[in-house]
């Protein structure tokens, strides 16, 4: 394997990134559709203005010869022209972009206010025309026509700024359809790289022959650092407990020795885990079933150990975790997840039925002027505050000042 000063990338991390940006991409996409629904709200607009000029036409062309069909066809298509006049508020509230882009509401609800008016004004010079009277008959046409003429016009004003507002529209969905699509290209481009990268990862991890290769990812590192370790002091029965199959109290002092460079820019703390209600002196159920507790124990620890960690059990019921972690905070979270994994855990006693075991801890951060024999006494110290303040907790030295103050 190729050993590169380049800083490693982190698998997790990508993978968060990714699910970012497909998000984004699919705000991009819902976008489009929102695009595509205004638009097509934008065609709707100008063929209804385009109908109501064609009422209008037919209202000033009735044959007043049969009268009574004229007032018939009349009523019908002017209650038709309102009504065609509030669909384009209906379709005005659905469209985003003038209300909230262009910010036209102002100027086009006035200018439908006034086509509402003009509307009214010809269905009413409209009525008094057709009418069996034919009184003055010249004038009211001469009105009809006026107000026809009127209100054509309004109508083609606003298919006028209609074509305005769309030719904005246009300009903006095109800016931001360029943005998104060189945005998506970029990081597409980008991220199949990555994945790609991880791909080899894992193709190397499982084919370890392939020589010169660079890892790329810290968790491939982790794992193949494990997977490549020498046999060393983890492979000496005489440093391995013999029950649950991790180190003893001499193993953590060599393990600890060989590991503790591997990554020095890291923050290093120490638990010292016991078991509740679980002593040798308080032997409440057979060996055998004993064992089976302590393994389980000791196996849900190792899930989570890293290459730089380590892991052993250094007394009858207490274990000793040492691990290696960017920051303090992430270090004690991980170790209150393994204290609630170990509480979930169930056991079938053959003679108390189902047990269920908890762990207090006493955690602490080793400085690198401290032995490691010296942060597992004042860890110790800690896991008694724990305990004392009822168990199934980690405790930390500040958990300790906070209680001295209090007092």
């Amino acid at each position: 394997m190729k050993q590169s000063i380049k800083m490693k990338q982190s698998i997790k991390k990508i993978f968060n990134n990714l699910s970012m940006f497909l998000i984004f991409a699919t705000i991009f996409a819902g976008f489009g559709v929102l695009v595509a629904v205004d638009q097509n709200g934008a065609y709707e607009k100008i063929d209804n203005l385009n109908d109501q000029k064609h009422i209008i036409s037919t209202l000033t062309e009735l044959d007043k010869k049969d009268i009574e069909l004229a007032l018939i066809q009349f009523n019908g298509k002017s209650t038709q022209l309102l009504n065609e006049i509030e669909k384009l508020r209906v379709l005005y509230e659905l469209n985003f972009t003038e209300q909230y882009l262009l910010g036209n509401s102002k100027e086009y609800l006035s200018d439908l206010d006034k086509l509402t008016i003009l509307t009214k004004e010809f269905n009413l010079n409209a009525r008094k025309y057709y009418t069996k009277n034919n009184k003055n008959e010249k004038l009211k046409k001469e009105k009809l026509k006026e107000s026809f003429n009127q209100l054509y016009n309004q109508i083609d004003k606003i298919i006028f700024k209609s074509i305005s507002y769309n030719k904005e529209k246009f300009n903006i969905h095109k800016n931001v359809t360029y943005m998104a699509f060189v945005i998506i290209l970029f990081f597409t481009i980008i991220y199949r790289s990555k994945l790609n990268n991880i791909y080899q990862d894992l193709y190397y991890l499982y084919n370890l022959d392939k020589k010169d290769y660079e890892i790329y990812s810290e968790e491939a590192d982790a794992i193949s650092l494990r997977m490549n370790r020498k046999p060393v002091v983890s492979d000496n029965p005489t440093m391995l407990d013999p029950v649950t199959g991790i180190n003893n109290h001499k193993g953590m002092i060599n393990s600890y020795a060989a590991k503790k460079g591997m990554k020095e820019s890291n923050f290093t703390s120490l638990t010292i885990l016991e078991i509740d209600n679980f002593s040798k002196s308080n032997r409440a159920y057979s060996q055998e079933f004993t064992q089976n507790i302590l393994k389980k124990v000791a196996f849900t620890i190792s899930l989570y150990e890293q290459s730089a960690d380590v892991i052993a059990r250094i007394d009858y019921n207490q274990f000793a975790i040492i691990l290696s972690r960017a920051n303090k905070e992430i270090s004690f979270k991980d170790i209150d997840i393994i204290r609630q994994s170990i509480s979930e855990i169930k056991f079938k006693s053959p003679t108390t039925g189902v047990v269920t075991v908890t762990v207090s801890g006493g955690y602490v951060i080793k400085p690198n002027n401290k032995t490691l024999d010296e942060s597992i006494r004042e860890a110790k110290k800690v896991l008694e505050h724990a305990k004392e303040h009822g168990g199934n907790r980690i405790s930390q030295v500040r958990d300790i000042q906070e209680s001295e103050y209090a007092e």
